[in-house]
């Protein structure tokens, strides 16, 4: 069965690398109208919405720093105007920003990582639940991380503690809206090669977390697109909701 999205504007956040760049370019492939929002990468993004438009189809960029409250207003403006409506959300954009123990974090950096990974969704989702009340219906997709059941690995303590805390919105958000005709479910990526890892993990410590994957490797963005695409569509997920996925190969099982 063939998943399409055609008639449906999509919103991607964090969509000119990584994972974010995967599923933007599967949603253009399946019809839909992507929204590919970037801050600072604005040839990957252009890189994104050529391969979109490669396969007949749509892409808008739109830049935005979603750390700031009025920048993610620009950007749901920005989206309404143009399309009048979201059908999906896909909450992608996070970061770790620094490596730090706890007991050295500076205040600012606590509190770039949890403005970056937890306040810019509550920000987004704020913006874009009236419009979907308004239209039935909705779908929101929120990316966490298997280091919010984990904990993370070294330094990574608060950045795991904000990916848990986009797991509890998730579920919160899900029961609050499921009247609403608005599903919200997350994406728990393990290890996967994209370059967040090419900045923030050392060759040491990816070696050592790719042992700790039963299934010998780490994972590739492409490989957390059906899952996303899963959740997104009515058709294969209409029943689904407050659920995390996830995509690890092994590496976390319980």
């Amino acid at each position: 069965m063939e998943i399409r999205f055609d008639g449906q504007v999509v919103l991607v956040t964090g969509a000119s690398t990584g994972i974010g760049a995967a599923v933007a370019k599967a949603f253009g492939a399946s019809g839909a109208q992507v929204i590919v929002h970037y801050n600072n990468s604005a040839a990957a993004a252009r890189s994104v919405a050529d391969a979109i438009a490669s396969v007949n189809g749509s892409a808008t960029l739109v830049q935005a720093d979603v750390t700031k409250p009025n920048d993610i207003q620009r950007l749901v403006d920005t989206v309404l105007e143009k399309f009048a409506r979201i059908d999906v959300l896909v909450n992608n954009a996070g970061g770790l920003v620094e490596r730090n123990p706890v007991d050295t974090i500076p205040d600012e950096i606590y509190e770039r990582i949890m403005n970056l990974n937890v306040r810019s969704i509550f920000q987004m989702c704020k913006l874009v639940i009236p419009v979907m009340k308004r239209q039935g219906r909705g779908n929101i997709i929120n990316v966490t991380s298997v280091a919010a059941r984990t904990g993370g690995g070294g330094g990574s303590v608060i950045y795991a503690a904000a990916k848990g805390a986009v797991v509890s919105f998730t579920r919160g958000l899900a029961r609050e809206l499921a009247g609403y005709n608005i599903r919200v479910n997350a994406l728990s990526p393990g290890l996967i090669l994209t370059p967040f890892h090419e900045r923030w993990t050392p060759p040491a410590m990816m070696e050592t977390l790719i042992k700790s994957v039963p299934m010998g490797r780490a994972g590739t963005a492409e490989e957390c697109v059906g899952a996303v695409l899963f959740l997104a569509s009515d058709q294969m997920s209409s029943y689904v909701t407050g659920q995390v996925i996830e995509v690890n190969g092994g590496m976390l099982m319980r």
